[in-house]
């Protein structure tokens, strides 16, 4: 990947980061994206201490203004958009059932998660079309190929994305950019940490959902986006990869 330009949304932890500082070494160039600035300077700062150039970008996913500005700084930045890993999402509140999820909640959880992925495609798209081609991943989850209980925006969202990436992969497929969505299980990062709250009953529980018998690293679903950006992944376009340690295939 030398020479080329990576976006990262949600890039001030978790998966986002472990994903920015994969395509760092992968030799791309990597704007960081996040409302948390302070956690997107940290990754920045991380990929340049590994010999890697990267700029960070505070950005509301959610704002049509900050998405168009993000892809702008990464071509104002390094001349060119190659690959975007729209990633960023929240969970919302949770142990709610579809009944008693308040509008606000569900509001708020669409317009990162799903809206926020639209208005990505949306503004990297143009960019990588000038460049004359490119590969986008979305961030799905596990349970956007399954249903799930107690945070139905979360889960709704991320079946949507689902279609979006579908519908857009077929779209621009014959242009060359390749679209596809990672669909992660249970990941140690700093969403579930706080799902889980310190208690180690909640833990075991969400560990149990996983055949392979332990939560996902970040690294993992990283290592898997960067492949399907990938010219090994030429051919691979509107799939939503499972990499959950077995979740979606469990009885």
């Amino acid at each position: 990947m030398e020479g080329k330009v990576a976006i990262v949304t949600g890039g001030a932890g978790g998966i986002g980061r472990a994903t920015a500082l994969a395509f760092a070494e992968a030799g791309a160039r990597v704007v960081v994206a996040d409302l948390n600035e302070v956690g997107c300077e940290a990754t920045v700062r991380m990929i340049r201490e590994a010999g890697g150039e990267a700029v960070h970008s505070g950005t509301d996913v959610s704002s049509a203004s900050d998405v168009e500005a993000l892809v702008a700084t990464a071509v104002r930045t390094f001349g060119r958009l190659d690959y975007a890993f729209n990633n960023a999402a929240i969970v919302g509140d949770t142990g709610a059932d579809t009944a008693e999820c308040t509008q606000a909640n569900w509001d708020r959880v669409v317009a990162v998660n799903f809206t926020g992925v639209f208005l990505c495609l949306k503004y990297e798209i143009p960019a990588m079309l000038e460049s004359g081609s490119g590969a986008i991943v979305n961030t799905s989850s596990s349970v956007g190929l399954m249903g799930d209980r107690g945070y139905i925006p979360y889960v709704a969202t991320k079946h949507g994305v689902i279609g979006l990436t579908r519908a857009a992969a077929l779209e621009y497929a014959e242009r060359g950019i390749r679209i596809n969505a990672v669909c992660p299980g249970v990941t140690r990062t700093e969403m579930v940490e706080g799902i889980i709250g310190g208690d180690p009953e909640i833990e075991a529980m969400l560990t149990a959902r996983e055949p392979i018998g332990r939560m996902g690293r970040p690294e993992e679903i990283a290592a898997s986006v960067v492949w399907l950006c990938s010219d090994a992944a030429s051919f691979v376009i509107g799939h939503a990869m499972s990499v959950d340690g077995g979740q979606v295939v469990a009885p």
